[in-house]
């Protein structure tokens, strides 16, 4: 006898679910690949987007190592000018010292003293010369010692020179001296006195 199903409803019913069932299985493959594809494309969009921060602050750093190199150049620039204009101001400030030293000089200079060479290191003045005696050598320091601009004389050598026309007792003197502005102690000590 053939066989009959008598429940062909069920079969259909089958069916009906394993295609909604694929159909579903198809819906969610297609679902999480369009997940993916957003996500890689959200972490793609992040990713540039994070390169195109770092070239930035690359180049920011790159502009700043630039200015800070143009920087130091400038104070490496300021500094040689600040030298430069300290020189300068010495200079200034001993443009008037050296027109005294000379006019003291001429004028410490006692007659029967004549001056061979005169030379300056720093505040230190080495002074040469002939004098027709000892006396006159003594005469020329204690006028140094008495000058304004000129201060503590030491006597470095004092010997006969045969070679000068002055006579048995001339001689031959090597003195040094230093540069001092005495007028300008001397009103600091008037000004000190006067507060008392």
């Amino acid at each position: 006898m053939p066989s009959i199903n008598l429940l062909p409803w069920r079969e259909e019913r089958r069916k009906q679910r394993q295609q909604t069932f694929n159909l579903r299985l198809v819906l969610s493959a297609i679902v999480g690949i369009v997940v993916l594809l957003l996500v890689w494309l959200g972490l793609s969009a992040s990713i540039s987007n994070q390169e195109a921060r770092n070239a930035y602050l690359k180049a920011q750093i790159a502009q700043m190592d630039q200015q800070i190199a143009e920087i130091k150049d400038l104070q490496q620039t300021k500094a040689r000018l600040l030298a430069r204009m300290q020189i300068i101001e010495q200079l200034q400030q001993s443009r008037p010292t050296e027109v005294h030293l000379f006019d003291q000089l001429v004028k410490t200079l006692p007659p029967g003293v004549y001056l061979t060479q005169v030379s300056q290191k720093g505040n230190q003045v080495e002074i040469q010369g002939v004098a027709e005696s000892s006396a006159r050598v003594s005469t020329y320091m204690r006028n140094i010692d008495a000058s304004p601009w000129m201060g503590d004389p030491n006597l470095q050598v004092v010997q006969k020179d045969p070679k000068v026309d002055f006579g048995v007792r001339a001689q031959q003197f090597n003195v040094t001296a230093k540069i001092v502005d005495k007028s300008d102690t001397d009103k600091d000590t008037q000004a000190g006195g006067d507060q008392l």
